[in-house]
Parts: structure tokens; sequence; C-alpha cells
């Protein structure tokens, strides 16, 4: 291990490291998608119940799981949440090492797999210690690639039944090197919105193109058009990014004929609600104009996917200190860099106090550096205990024995 982490929490961790790796393996070679993942929560399921926990709560959000653990004392009467994410992604593996994906189509393209089991080392190690003051609600999350499997496991009354003061969750990140933390005391992740433009014009024959309303030609206009808001209507100090992905229109094998209709589809990502509402309103505005100045007629559809995940002042400063304590004040970034991508666990911290961490696995050109969403991305067994330990020290740092 080419870096250093202090702590009795660290220490006892490693001794189990080599069956962490083979269960964050398994996990890798049995991919599921978001509310499918039976295999992952029955295998969560079975190590937690090795592991000694007091009570384990299924089908919370269809395939989330919910583990309890009671501190020595129960005096605080305190609750501190943990949560990570287990489903993979649509994507075929191209790794040929022994634990790639056994699923065509599917992989853990995103280190859900190590997410998972960072907090089941956690688990094992939380439950034979047993040292701090309250309890440990452990959050093992189905859906969170686009099924906003979050906001499912609240609707079905999680923090009714687990009422935690605050909540924790992490990501591994190939861009930060092992051994080192990163996070903020605001926004950690972006707002994802998906919007539809649907364009309506007049159809004809393309060499009389005079004779019709062109919305090919219009959706041009508007993709131009479109990338002015940000520049022209966003203040300079705020954020936010209008990506128009994807264009339908015609029929490729159709070369003279002008169709009737166009479809842009893409994406909106904001830090603020100021900034999404100011977006959404001035795309609808300016695409109803430009359209207009055409003959034609355009609509917007806006749908708000995930809020912006935001840490809060008070559980950010907390962590970056367990942070500190475990990895020394060098190697914890406390004014990480906002990533324009988005992140489930902002549901979480809609209605819960809390903070969203980075761990870093990446090491140049090897284990852990390739990009999250790469169909050759693997998470770095390295950094397992860090992780693990790094939940349990916020349990028992923030539920002190006294």
């Amino acid at each position: 291990m080419a870096f250093s982490v202090h702590g009795r929490a660290f220490a006892h961790i490693a001794a189990f490291h080599p069956e962490l790796t083979a269960f964050r393996r398994d996990l890798h070679a049995h991919p599921e998608l978001g509310f499918a993942e039976v295999y992952t929560a029955a295998r969560v399921k079975q190590a937690l119940q090795v592991c000694g926990v007091d009570e384990i709560h299924t089908g919370i959000g269809k395939t989330g799981l919910v583990a309890v653990i009671k501190g020595q004392r129960q005096t605080s009467a305190k609750m501190i949440g943990l949560r990570a994410d287990m489903d993979a992604l649509p994507m075929t593996e191209h790794n040929n090492f022994a634990w790639k994906s056994g699923t065509p189509g599917l992989m853990h393209g995103c280190g859900h797999d190590g997410h998972t089991a960072m907090l089941v080392g956690a688990a094992r190690y939380l439950a034979e210690t047993r040292n701090f003051d309250g309890t440990a609600v452990l959050i093992f999350q189905p859906g969170e690639e686009g099924y906003a499997g979050a906001q499912a496991m609240i609707d079905d009354g999680m923090f009714e039944r687990f009422p935690v003061q605050s909540i924790y969750g992490m990501h591994n990140w190939p861009a930060m090197r092992p051994g080192t933390i990163g996070l903020n005391s605001g926004p950690m992740m972006a707002a994802a919105d998906h919007i539809t433009i649907e364009i309506t014009g007049q159809g004809g024959h393309g060499a009389h193109a005079y004779q019709t309303i062109d919305p090919v030609l219009v959706a041009g206009h508007i993709i131009t058009a479109v990338q002015s808001i940000v520049s022209r209507n966003v203040k300079p100090v705020d954020s936010a990014v209008i990506s128009l992905c994807a264009m339908q229109a015609g029929d490729l094998t159709a070369m003279s004929v002008i169709p009737g209709s166009a479809t842009l589809v893409g994406t909106v990502r904001t830090f603020s609600a100021a900034v999404q509402s100011l977006v959404e309103r001035r795309l609808t505005e300016l695409c109803s104009a430009v359209a207009q100045g055409f003959g034609a007629c355009a609509s917007v559809t806006y749908q708000r996917m995930y809020p912006a995940t935001l840490n809060t002042a008070p559980e950010a400063q907390f962590a970056g200190d367990v942070a500190e304590r475990l990895v020394g004040a060098a190697n914890v970034v406390r004014d990480l860099e906002p990533s324009m991508g988005a992140e489930d666990f902002s549901f979480m911290l809609r209605v819960k106090p809390g903070a969203y961490m980075r761990l870093g696995q990446g090491t140049e050109k090897g284990p852990g550096s390739c990009h999250l969403h790469n169909n050759r991305f693997d998470f770095n067994d390295e950094v397992l205990p860090l992780g693990a330990a790094l939940h349990a020290g916020l349990v028992e740092q923030g539920l002190p024995l006294v």
C-alpha cells in the first residue's frame, strides 16, 4: 500500500482486507441494474448477517437494505446514516481479469461494487467493536444510475423508520490519488435535468423547399441560439451547462424529403435553484421565439431529474476533520471543485444534513486510473480499508463514548 493511514479502525479493517476484496470482486462479476439488484442485495444481506449487525431491513425502495448497529451505549439516542449505492451500468465490459462482468451488456463501470464493499467493511468493524454511543444506520441503496433509488427509499418511509440526524456518502474518484479525500461545504454535484424540444413545421419535397417550413433548419438555429443562454443570462460567478445531445428528424433513406417535425434532446446542469429556474424559463421563451421567426412552433418539456448535491457546512467540516485524522491534513482537500455530474444522494441531502465525499483511487496509468463510466473501469481494491475506516470514523467520532 503506497499511502499512509492512521487509527485503530483502519488497522482493524485492514486485517480482513482480502475478504473485502473477494466480496467486491464477486459483486463486480455479477452486475445488476437499478431495482434489479437481487443477487447484490442477497450477498449484502448474507455479509451483514455474518458481521453480526443488530437488524437488517430489506425491500426498502424495492431492492434496498438498511442495517442497524447499536453502540456500547444508547444514552445519546442519536443516529448517524451511512450510504452506499449498489447498482451497475448498461455497458459492455472490455476488461479481461478474472472478476470481469459475467453478464453481457452490464458492468460495474462506476465503482458501486467498491462502495458497497466499503460499507460492509464498516458494518463488520462497527458490529465487532461498538465503540460509540448511539446507533449507526447503514443504507445500501439501489438504482442510483438514473432510477432515483434514494428518493424511492425516502418514499418508502426510510427516514421515518430510521430518523438519522445526519447522513454521509462517498464516491471513488479516479482523478485523485489513493490516500486522499476531497469535499467542500457547498455544491458537490450539479442538478441534472432532461429537456426535450419538439419542433413542428411543414414537410415537403427538398427540391421545393420554399413550399415548406423546414424543422431541420429551425432546429439548427435553436441549437445555436440555446448556447447563448448561459453566456448572456447566467451570471459569470454562477455555473450552468446546456447540452443538446441528440437530434431526430426525417429519414436517412429519404434524401429529398423535408420532414414535418424534429426533436432535440439534451440536459441542463446547474448548482442553484434560481439558475435552474432561469434556464428553464429562457429555454422555453427562446425556443418558441426562434421557431415562430420561421413560421414553425416549438415546445419545451423540462424535467427536473436529480437535484444538486449540496453539502451542509457543519457536516462537511466534521467529515473533513474525520478524514484528516485518518490521512493527515495534507491529504484532505476541503475546497474540492464541484462536478457538473449528478448524484442521487442529493435527494437524501435535501431532507437531512450531511456530506458527500470523494475518495481518491487513481494511480498514474495503474489501478483505479480509468475514468468513471468507461468500459475498462475497475475499482481500486487498495482503498477498500480506507473507505470503510472513513465510514466507521464518522460514526465513532460523531457518536463518541464519553
